[in-house]
């Protein structure tokens, strides 16, 4: 009988984790490069499986294409590890009479770093690994660990293309009954099955408890069965290394359960051994599938409205589309005391900026909280708080927890960027995290306005960021710069702030190169403060540089602090007259906590649209 035919009439067995197992006997590295260099440990794994009840068996190549190969120097040997794997299984399987069914098995590469992978390097990277399995002639191919619906449907197409044989899709979840996404399990199977897939099952991430709770949402498919390879439990770090701890009764216990649920492939995945195979085949391996069940309604969690903190106030996009549009970068401080922080948020808001921006930790040295300087910026001066946040300084849980702080604070601004490395700020031996990308931050925080948490599950009430977007022209090639606004516009930014710019020239050229783009921009102007403020801008800020001009300017103020002082702003005033005509959004950036340089330039601004409005009104 072919694989497809016993499914309609038994339980069939699954195999357990590969790694588990390698890494139980002391293997901490690249498991799929052991097909090259110890194929015997990798046979004798499968035979465990195999002589514990497992009548489909996986090849050890979950891992063995170019984009994970890559990073242990094994691009090169993707053909050569896939082929190998396949021989051992085979070599394995013949060890038994019942000869089990051979799977190639392809993980997902995205995980939370979506950005990270475009789907054309995930095709090209899925293909190579697929025409080698396929042309070692596997009973079917397995594709698992995906937790992005984006990237199964992507090779689930490519698959089903280029082959007849079975194909089944397993998708991992963060949660119960979700994908990342927040698409259920129930129409991410329909997809998938509309798409060819023959078996459509989870594994991975989940352990049986939690698994069991997503299948209970599941209706039986129409053309496809159900498999489901759980983890053995939740893992615990001991003495340095990851130990899974789940009793096999308790798995024997899972797998009838399983079956109930309509399940007719069920194996284990990370931290099961040959024992809970061993349940699974005991409990189930002589049972036939059900074909009804009784689907259990998913509960659906009430929607609240958004508690607001504050008087509603525009975004900041709709803003500067309509008029002219202020905002000024104040840095919390560096020591306690936030006096002089407040004097200047004070003078700037009564100068009339629109939003107060506050970086997150700039040049990677610690300062005061943004989020509590942002929250006295208000309560004390009624002024509007623009958070800076980086991906450098908190991993994904810290991200969501800190985005679910500022919404309770009815702080709605943000502005998502990437982060200075810590290697330049005070403390160069910290760790940068950077578990997602800028461009997967922007896309996390438009997740959370539709009211949905990275894992895919419901957040109780949607929030209303408005997402500001980093942009630096100080590039050499200006329109390689605007591709990637564009994607940032398409991962959700809604306007973008730059960086300093100290070239009028360089101003034109910006709004050349961007004026058919959909998001607005605030364009960066920052003054200079010394020669020496000059030099170190010119010469050690990356991608900035400044005219001769302006240096010479700058050097001849000397060390009179007052002439440096009204040279640094006339050079912004000037910048400032040809941003003015180009760009409604101007974002100042104040030097050193020196607030009186961007409060005069606020004026300056606002004196600037007083006399442009009053030439029309004589003009009319």
């Amino acid at each position: 009988m072919s694989f497809l035919e016993d499914l309609k009439s038994k339980i069939l067995i699954g195999d357990g984790a590969m790694g588990t197992m390698l890494y139980a006997h002391g293997v901490d590295r690249c498991f799929e490069e052991l097909n090259l260099s110890k194929p015997d440990d990798v046979a004798r794994v499968h035979e465990a499986y195999i002589q514990a009840g497992a009548n489909v068996i996986q090849t050890n190549t979950y891992g063995a294409n170019d984009i994970k190969l890559s990073r242990y120097g094994l691009e090169d040997e993707i053909r050569n590890i896939n082929k190998n794997a396949v021989n051992i299984a085979r070599k394995a399987a013949k060890t038994v009479s019942n000869t089990p069914y051979i799977f190639g098995t392809i993980g997902g590469v995205r995980s939370f770093k979506k950005s990270a992978h475009s789907l054309d390097e995930l095709k090209r990277n899925f293909r190579e690994q697929l025409f080698v399995l396929l042309n070692e002639d596997v009973d079917g191919i397995l594709l698992e660990t995906y937790y992005d619906l984006e990237e199964m449907t992507t090779v689930l197409k490519i698959a089903r293309k280029e082959t007849d044989k079975p194909i089944i899709a397993n998708v991992s979840l963060h949660e119960a009954g979700v994908l990342q996404d927040g698409t259920p399990l129930q129409e991410a199977f329909m997809i998938l099955e509309e798409l060819g897939a023959n078996v459509l099952g989870l594994n991975c991430r989940l352990g049986p408890y939690h698994m069991l709770q997503s299948l209970e949402e599941v209706s039986i498919p129409k053309h496809a069965a159900l498999s489901v390879f759980p983890n053995s439990s939740l893992p615990a770090l001991n003495d340095g290394k990851l130990v899974y701890e789940s009793d096999e009764g308790y798995f024997k216990e899972s797998a009838q359960k399983f079956r109930e649920q309509g399940a007719r492939l069920i194996g284990g995945c990370c931290g099961t051994t040959p024992r809970h195979i061993r349940a699974i085949a005991e409990a189930v391996g002589h049972q036939s599938p059900i074909t009804t069940k009784t689907v259990r309604t998913p509960k659906v969690e009430v929607e609240h409205k958004t508690v607001q903190h504050e008087q509603t106030l525009p975004p900041l996009q709709e803003i500067v589309q309509q008029r002219r549009s202020v905002i000024v970068e104040l840095d919390p401080p560096k020591k306690l005391g936030m006096s002089k922080f407040l004097e200047g948020a004070q003078a700037l808001h009564d100068a009339g900026i629109d939003a107060l921006t506050l970086a997150d930790n700039s040049l990677a040295s610690p300062r005061v909280s943004n989020l509590a300087a942002g929250m006295l910026a208000r309560e004390k001066t009624g002024s509007r708080a623009l958070i800076h946040i980086t991906c450098r300084d908190r991993n994904l849980i810290g991200l969501q927890s800190h985005l679910m702080g500022l919404h309770s604070l009815g702080l709605s601004d943000v502005l998502a960027i990437t982060g200075d490395p810590s290697k330049i700020g005070d403390f160069p031996g910290a760790t940068s995290v950077y578990d997602v990308s800028s461009f997967d931050l922007i896309s996390l925080i438009k997740q959370f306005n539709e009211g949905v948490s990275y894992s895919g599950k419901p957040l109780g009430e949607k929030t209303n960021f408005s997402v500001a977007a980093a942009f630096n022209p100080n590039v050499r090639h200006l329109d390689r710069a605007v591709v990637r606004l564009e994607k940032k516009i398409a991962c959700g930014a809604d306007y973008f702030i730059s960086q300093p710019l100290y070239s009028t020239q360089q101003i034109v050229d910006v709004y050349e190169a961007t004026r058919d783009l959909k998001a607005p921009i605030y364009i960066g102007i920052m003054p200079l403060t010394s020669s020496r403020n000059a030099e170190f801008i010119h010469n050690e800020i990356p991608g900035i540089k400044l005219s001769d001009s302006i240096r010479e300017k700058m050097q001849a103020a000397g060390s009179d602090k007052e002439q440096a002082r009204l040279e640094g702003l006339a050079i912004a005033k000037e910048l400032i007259d040809t941003a003015f005509d180009l760009f409604n959004g101007i974002y100042l950036i104040t030097p050193f906590l020196q607030y009186d340089l961007t409060v005069e330039l606020t004026n300056y601004i606002h004196e600037k649209e007083k006399q442009r409005a009053e030439r029309k009104i004589t003009h009319v």
